[in-house]
């Protein structure tokens, strides 16, 4: 990646994570290909399918000559590590890229809609953009949107909940170096779409959420609970808490975050510490500081369990 304002069509590399995909790979790769902005390069890395996943894609470069397709091997580590490694090294001359699951179908102007918030941003600057889907069930009946951001993206919110599921994420050249660099200092990460969104807020980022869902995310076996919704969600969730699971997750996080630190903003690094002190301090103390710093979640429930982490300690 040499130049750094794209051209008028900015090449586009679409990378795709793989893994036991046969059943829906191809409806999500004819949406690929289908894009009113075509990608350039679809990259599938792969770990270790013993399905058809393979013979698929091979069919697929076939009927899309125009597109450049390429086969790798995963680092069978787990789909996070899976796309650290497709960022760390996307084709040279792509000005953009797109991470891609292998079980949805894409909106038809998914990447021109990316390609164009992106190309708006000035030369350098790190630039993500991702947005809403559309939930439905393995048959792509919609069920539902996923929710609307009450407030802007940001470092404050990126501590302590996501923003969009990396099905939806593009970055521009600054921010695919940006996140190529800081992948090669995080040991271990807990979601890639999660420290995507905190290391690019983090840095001092762009991040461009599309309020019109940019994709069909098919909702089957282990994926269906994560994008679910109402009561039993939030239990789940709760529960997950109560657990210590969102402790171990920050905990995580903040290993990651720290080893990239003189990446972040100044003021950013300042948060990023407040937030480690707020964890250790005594309750009344944790109180002041969260009224005080409003780490922040996008509704009303995910906010109250986040003050029930900060009173019982298990932030």
């Amino acid at each position: 990646m040499t130049q750094e304002t794209p051209p008028l069509r900015p090449r586009i590399a679409v990378l795709m994570a793989t893994r036991d995909g046969a059943a829906h790979l191809r409806a999500q790769l004819d949406s690929i290909a289908a894009q009113s902005l075509p990608p350039a390069w679809v990259v599938v890395s792969d770990d270790g399918s013993r399905d058809g996943t393979r013979r698929i894609v091979e069919d697929f470069a076939a009927r899309h000559p125009a597109i450049a397709v390429e086969w790798r091997d995963g680092p069978r580590r787990g789909a996070a590590r899976n796309f650290l490694m497709l960022i760390r090294h996307p084709p040279p001359e792509a000005d953009m890229i797109a991470l891609s699951d292998q079980d949805d179908v894409w909106c038809a102007d998914k990447l021109e809609r990316g390609a164009a918030a992106l190309a708006g941003l000035p030369d350098g600057m790190p630039g993500l953009f991702c947005g809403r889907t559309w939930a439905c069930d393995a048959d792509l009946n919609i069920k539902w949107p996923s929710r609307q951001p009450a407030r802007p993206p940001s470092f404050r919110h990126a501590l302590v909940q996501s923003l969009a599921g990396g099905n939806t994420m593009m970055m521009n050249r600054a921010g695919q170096r940006l996140l190529a660099a800081a992948s090669r200092e995080a040991r271990k990460i807990v979601m890639h779409d999660w420290w995507i969104y905190q290391i690019m807020t983090g840095a001092g980022g762009k991040v461009i959420f599309s309020a019109e869902p940019l994709l069909y995310y098919r909702q089957h076996g282990g994926n269906a609970f994560g994008a679910n919704r109402g009561l039993a969600a939030r239990i789940w969730r709760m529960r997950l808490m109560l657990a210590g699971r969102f402790n171990y997750w920050n905990s995580l996080n903040i290993k990651a975050l720290r080893a990239s630190r003189h990446r972040l903003t100044a003021e950013n690094r300042a948060l990023l510490e407040a937030f480690v002190a707020m964890r250790r301090a005594p309750l009344l103390v944790r109180i002041r500081m969260q009224r005080h710093l409003k780490f922040h979640r996008e509704d009303l429930p995910a906010n109250l369990s986040l003050w029930a982490a900060v009173i019982l300690g298990r932030l």
